[in-house]
């Protein structure tokens, strides 16, 4: 059964950092794309980063370019989002998820993941 689980959410005031993880199990996700969503309450769920499979191209939304860092470590199925400067408005449950293949048309888009977690919910207060 594949799972993705993340992990590392939680309350941080505003301008701390926080570093959410993704594990991925079940199979391996060495050669697909992954990426972190989110979604606030009364929202829609919205882009916020991709990595591909080596780690050599990321993608980010522009609310949170120079902010946020995505990483992946292969290795340990594992995929990082490191998040700095928090603002309230980064508040939301964030999900990860992963491609089925090596290669989707739009690494910002919901649609192009197979593969998705349950959310980790992180809160940045005022």
């Amino acid at each position: 059964q594949v799972q993705l689980v993340e992990s590392g959410g939680g309350l941080v005031q505003a301008g701390g950092s926080l570093r959410v993880s993704c594990v991925a199990s079940g199979r391996s996700f060495s050669n697909n794309v992954m990426g972190w969503f989110r979604q606030a309450p009364g929202k829609e769920r919205e882009f916020v980063a991709a990595v591909n499979w080596s780690g050599s191209s990321t993608r980010y939304a522009d609310s949170v370019k120079g902010r946020f860092t995505i990483s992946r470590d292969n290795a340990k199925n594992t995929m990082f989002l490191q998040m700095n400067s928090l603002k309230p408005e980064d508040t939301a449950v964030y999900r990860c998820a992963a491609s089925s293949g090596a290669y989707i048309p739009s690494m910002s888009m919901s649609g192009a993941y197979h593969y998705w977690g349950q959310g980790t919910q992180v809160t940045v207060s005022s």
